[in-house]
């Protein structure tokens, strides 16, 4: 059986509650994080491979246990290549220059403006050159998301179709080669699935938030881990508050219990498959409702999202495009919603000739519609948590409940890190003890040699 290492905050055998989501960041920050890891989860767990998360835990000195522990390391990432990204990314380099085993990068990509100047470089040039020549020296070609990303690499030297290829999101393939977006009718009255994203541009926020009231069925759902501890706890508010986004759990979105939390991609989709449109500024709170068949829209913001969008061929259109008096429903109307199903077969065969050039083993080696997907017998049985729901929804008796529970594990944890603190510290004073008790023997065989040298000397005299 080979084992796999993935970095991953949770596997999707894991069934986390929002109150162990909170207290481990197991979304990194950002919901959207769980989708792609789970495409990747069902498609290399096969018969004779299991994947294993690292929930996030990146340590270079751990490099010997993985080397014993694992047969492979896969890094899935996002915007990676990124400012506040680098010290972690950094972490990675280290660890990947002392590993022995495969090491394999599922899709990256850069963070930057609408119109990026790669011409120009980014800071952090020097430290992406050297995350992925550590990854070359341990795979044969590394996946990136995009087209822009891949200029970026080509712009430091590494080689298209060589060293990087364009794979697009591993999250739209997360149910294979077929992709069906089903016909429905949007009227006022349909229900409706909204994501927006405060980083976009006002007169996208502005669009967005006036569009939800052209509809009398609709719910938001955010991403943001603060977003999770807002809609549990009821604060804190979104730092930096804007009027055209729901920040404070006043906003009439949280009052009127409009807004729902995922934790896992399956009863994200679930709910997805129940909505007749998705809209909004989040590229996998669409792709989610794309993979789930069901009409969306999306409106990128930056590089990331632009160079994903054209290359799945997602409906969207470009925040340039949205004026003061851009209507929802002229967009509906121009929307070809079923355009990512023209380019998803040809994509998904590029994505299977990635895994096959780095010699990864997956379900579809066989067949593009395998009968088994031995991730979805495992997860049968699982009756996943469903999503978090605004406290403001709530019974004062369950609104109580759930801030106990919070504060209960809480205290569990505090305790458990005294107890890990205080048997690092017994080790350390038993290591401390063992230290003096070799120095002094150390000061006496100094003393003893000091004094036999004295005695030679005195006799040569």
């Amino acid at each position: 059986m080979k084992r796999i290492l993935i970095r991953a905050g949770m596997s999707p055998i894991d069934n986390f509650d929002p109150v162990h989501i909170i207290l481990n960041n197991s979304i990194g920050g950002n919901v959207g994080n769980l989708i792609y890891a789970y495409s990747i989860f069902r498609t290399l767990t096969t018969p004779d491979t299991i994947l294993e998360p690292n929930y996030y835990k990146i340590d270079p000195n751990s490099s010997n246990e993985i080397n014993e522990k694992y047969d492979a390391f896969v890094i899935p990432l996002a915007d990676a290549f990124r400012e506040d990204f680098i010290p972690e990314l950094r972490k990675y380099t280290k660890l990947i220059n002392k590993l022995s085993i495969p090491v394999y990068v599922i899709g990256v990509g850069l963070k930057a403006p609408f119109e990026p100047k790669i011409s120009s470089g980014f800071s952090f040039d020097e430290d992406v050159k050297e995350f992925v020549t550590a990854v070359l020296e341990h795979s044969n070609i590394i996946g990136v998301r995009g087209q822009i990303t891949s200029d970026y690499l080509t712009h430091l030297g590494f080689r298209e179709g060589i060293d990087h290829m364009v794979i697009g999101c591993p999250s739209m393939y997360t149910f294979g080669p077929k992709l069906t977006i089903r016909d429905t009718t949007i009227t006022k009255d349909s229900k409706v699935s909204i994501n927006n994203s405060k980083l976009s541009p006002n007169n996208v926020l502005d669009f967005i938030k006036r569009s939800t009231k052209e509809f009398s069925d609709y719910y938001f759902i955010p991403q943001w881990m603060k977003e999770l501890k807002l809609s549990y706890f009821g604060y804190p508010s979104i730092n930096n508050m804007k009027s055209n986004y729901p920040c404070q759990i006043t906003d009439e979105i949280y009052q009127e219990g409009r807004v729902r939390f995922f934790h896992n991609l399956p009863t994200w989709v679930e709910f997805l498959k129940t909505v007749d449109l998705s809209f909004g500024a989040r590229l996998h709170g669409n792709i989610t409702s794309t993979i789930a068949g069901t009409p969306s829209i999306i409106i990128p913001k930056d590089a990331r999202m632009r160079e994903l969008a054209m290359y799945h061929n997602l409906t969207h259109v470009m925040a340039n495009e949205i004026n003061d008096s851009t209507s929802i429903w002229d967009l509906i109307e121009k929307a070809d919603f079923k355009s990512p199903m023209e380019v998803q077969a040809r994509n998904f065969a590029n994505y299977i000739d990635f895994l096959n050039m780095n010699h990864i083993d997956h379900i579809y080696k066989e067949c593009l519609t395998p009968s088994i997907v031995p991730l979805d017998e495992q997860l049968k049985t699982i009756e996943y948590v469903p999503p978090t729901i605004p406290i403001t929804s709530l019974s004062q008796e369950e609104a109580l409940l759930r801030l106990e529970k919070y504060h209960l594990a809480t205290d569990t944890l505090i305790e458990n890190q005294k107890n890990t603190i205080y048997s690092i510290n017994r080790k350390l004073n038993t290591v401390h003890k063992q230290l003096e008790k070799e120095e002094a023997l150390l000061n006496r065989r100094s003393v003893k040699l000091a004094l036999s040298f004295a005695n030679k000397i005195n006799r040569i005299k």
